[in-house]
């Protein structure tokens, strides 16, 4: 019993060291604003060595990333034109108790406000090189740059206890000390059309 409570406290204690913002590469990825937990950061945010950052979301509701630092001496990794790039891929466990079909990831400048086209930031606008959206859980990714930065990944499932893995990359035209990357998981209903584009009805209530 002793040595059985001694391993708990060790755990515990392994996990609250962990549960704190990562600085890697001279960044900081930041799980400040609650919801979810930093388990780990790692990589240099090439193509070949992408960032990863995993996580474990607990908030229904989705949590927000938050990216802070010198951004700009990072350069560009990952050869586009913009002054900043880097390849990033997130490795995220369901601990909501409710099953993911689609996960949504927004970009921004100033928390609460839209990412627009002119700001910069994005998910490699214009870039000439592979944008690579990919998910071991989803078959589907669709990006979108108007009127805001978002990539949605769909036609898959993530049942609670369990993790997905989104890869994906950012780059800033004109970088800034801290932006921020909102990450929301719901439960899709049905799809609907308008002025053609497929938009999914779901039950955040946000489309």
């Amino acid at each position: 019993m002793r040595s059985t409570l001694l391993a708990f406290l060790l755990l515990a204690v392994s996990a609250a060291a962990v549960a704190e913002p990562v600085t890697i590469e001279g960044i900081t990825f930041s799980d400040e604003q609650g919801g979810f937990t930093i388990l780990g950061v790692s990589g240099s945010g090439s193509y070949d060595d992408p960032f990863v950052v995993v996580e474990e979301l607990t908030d229904p509701e989705g949590a927000v990333l938050l990216v802070r630092g010198p951004v700009a001496k990072l350069g560009n990794r990952i050869n586009t034109l913009h002054l900043v790039g880097f390849a990033l891929t997130k490795v995220v466990a369901n601990a909501t108790g409710e099953a993911w079909s689609l996960f949504d990831i927004e970009l921004q400048e100033v928390y609460g406000i839209s990412s627009d086209y002119y700001d910069g930031l994005s998910f490699g606008q214009s870039a000439e090189l592979r944008r690579p959206f990919l998910s071991d859980r989803f078959a589907i990714s669709e990006y979108l740059d108007e009127p805001h930065d978002e990539i949605r990944f769909r036609e898959g499932a993530v049942p609670p206890g369990d993790r997905v893995t989104m890869s994906f990359i950012v780059t800033d035209a004109t970088p800034i000390q801290e932006f921020y990357l909102l990450q929301r998981p719901s439960r899709l209903i049905s799809w609907r059309r308008t002025a053609g584009h497929l938009l999914a009805e779901n039950d955040r209530g946000d489309r």
